[in-house]
């Protein structure tokens, strides 16, 4: 990836299995990246965690997010 090319994050599900990740990063080019974020939802209220996420080219990462929830969607059966 070039440096002067504007990047963007895809957030990575909490539970997404590691193969899915590992399928996806031998697959595109993208870089996982760690990323922190505040969380609204359920007991945290503003809470920052430590996410995951792929960095990459947009056209690639648009790939990259309908991939991906397929891959979880074959995981746990939908599909």
């Amino acid at each position: 990836m070039a440096e002067e090319e504007e990047l963007f994050d895809l957030i990575i599900p909490p539970g997404v299995p590691r193969s899915v990740i590992r399928d996806i990063i031998g697959k595109y080019d993208v870089e996982l990246v760690e990323r922190s974020e505040r969380m609204y939802f359920a007991n945290m209220d503003g809470d920052t965690r430590d996410l995951l996420a792929f960095r990459g080219r947009r056209d690639v990462i648009e790939k990259v997010e309908k991939e991906m929830f397929d891959l979880i969607r074959e995981f746990i059966g939908e599909e």
